[in-house]
Parts: C-alpha cells; sequence; structure tokens
C-alpha cells in the first residue's frame, strides 16, 4: 500500500511538472506568436478613447490563493460600479466597440498569458473568479479551487457562456477529477476551434449573468452531497476523458 501511494505522489509531481513544461513553452510560444496582434490590440485601445489599456482584477486561484488576472480593457473605465455591475449583456453599452471584437474573438485574454508565466494560472484549467463568488460556493463547488485556474477550460468547450454557473460549476470540478495532459491538449485544440468560429460569448438571452441566483434547490443538493466527497482530490480515479457522460463530450 505504501509504495503504490509513493508511486502516485511520484506520477503526481512528474504530471505537475510536465504540465508546467507545458504552460512555460505555450505561453512564451504565444506571446511570440501573438505579439503583432498584442500591439495592435493594445494600440487599437489606447487610440479608442485613452485610458488603461489592461484591465486588472483580484481573482481567487489555486487552494483559494488571490491574485491579479491581467485582460485588454473591453469597457470603460470602473464598468463594475455602473450599469449591471459584474453581469454583462449583449448590446452592454459600457463595452467599447474595441471591446465588443476582442470578446467576440476570445483575444481580451491573451494578457493571461503574462499570468501563466507567473504561475498564478495554467494554460488549461477551470476559469478564476471574483471572491464574491467563491464565498457563495458550497463545499463542493470549492473543489474546483484545487487545481490551478486555466485560460481555457472543460467548461469553456462545454458551453462557455451559454451554460448556467452551476452547470460549469460541475464540468470543472469533472476536469479536477480527471485533469491529465491528454485531456488539457484536447481542450486547446477545441479551444483553438471555438475562437476560430465563436459561439458561446453570452448566455441565454443574450446576458452573462453573476453566479447562479434561483438555484436554491441545487445548491442543498451539494450541500447534502458534501459529506460524501473528499475535498483532497489528488488521488483521481481516472484520467480517462471518455469517462464523461456522452452528452458532455458533446462537441462544440
Amino acid at each position: 500500500m505504501g509504495s503504490g501511494t509513493a508511486g502516485c505522489d511520484r506520477c503526481e509531481r512528474r504530471d505537475r511538472r510536465a504540465k508546467r513544461f507545458i504552460d512555460i513553452s505555450g505561453a512564451l510560444a504565444g506571446l511570440a506568436v501573438g505579439s503583432p496582434v498584442i500591439l495592435l490590440a493594445a494600440a487599437a485601445i489606447r487610440a479608442e478613447g485613452g485610458g488603461p489599456v489592461l484591465f486588472r482584477q483580484e481573482r481567487i486561484g489555486e487552494h483559494g490563493r488571490p491574485f491579479t488576472i491581467l485582460k485588454y480593457r473591453t469597457m470603460i473605465p470602473d464598468a463594475e460600479v455602473r450599469g449591471a455591475g459584474l453581469a454583462t449583456y449583449r448590446g452592454d453599452p459600457r463595452i467599447t466597440r474595441v471591446g465588443k471584437l476582442l470578446r467576440q474573438t476570445s483575444l481580451d485574454e491573451l494578457p493571461q498569458l503574462l499570468n501563466v508565466l507567473r504561475g498564478d494560472m495554467s494554460l488549461v484549467g477551470p476559469r478564476p473568479t471574483v471572491r464574491s463568488q467563491v464565498e457563495r460556493y458550497t463545499p463542493r463547488q470549492l473543489r474546483r479551487l484545487s487545481v490551478l485556474p486555466g485560460i481555457a477550460g472543460w467548461a469553456q468547450v462545454n458551453g462557455r457562456n451559454s451554460i448556467p454557473w452551476s452547470r460549469r460549476i460541475e464540468l470543472d470540478i469533472w476536469y479536477v477529477d480527471h485533469h491529465s495532459i491528454r485531456l488539457d491538449l484536447a481542450i486547446i485544440l477545441r479551444t483553438a476551434r471555438i475562437v476560430l468560429f465563436g459561439g458561446g460569448t453570452y448566455g441565454a438571452g443574450g446576458v452573462n449573468r453573476d453566479l447562479d441566483v434561483g438555484e436554491d434547490d441545487a445548491r442543498e443538493r451539494d450541500v447534502r452531497e458534501d459529506d460524501a466527497h473528499n475535498l483532497d482530490i489528488r488521488n483521481p480515479d481516472s484520467n480517462n476523458i471518455d469517462a464523461l457522460p456522452a452528452g458532455d463530450r458533446a462537441s462544440v
């Protein structure tokens, strides 16, 4: 039993080193190849009306550690305290013209390659959210914080903003339990397809809501299930992408 546990620990350390190597290599390659787009986007944001090029916001990362996420600014300054707050919607007047294009193409996420180099994020993982949302998680939902957050994620390639937050979190928990290098590469390839062809930018009714409201029954169910789940997910029982029910493997 002891040697098996030690072997699993070695496998975990090996996988983390491999994932970190891929993260650093991918981030450096992305910054190098994407440098013309990065510079053009920054110039367009500045030319549209001044103000900062980058949007900085506290997000909650692995094991609840806060960090500052970087994105291209796609909205007017101080947008979080105006209008719909954290929620956004199609035609939101706070979104700039350049910002609309950056959001549609997901290019607003490019500066997060710097977060990856810093070690705050990975290329692949659950999308990091703000503290006010994390504070409303059930203990089960907190399991999505057991790995580094990512630029691309399992929930993003299975519906993105078109599915409710509760479903996104469940997909992220599935990723936590089944993550592997193979799965990460599959997510990166599917993310590239979404960037090229679009989709999922906005949720139902053209609105990206804050953490789901009106799903108390689901949250109560999660609370009842919490005692059955071990918050230490270091030894997932499977790394097989095919373990997910067929409906959840639907191509996006």
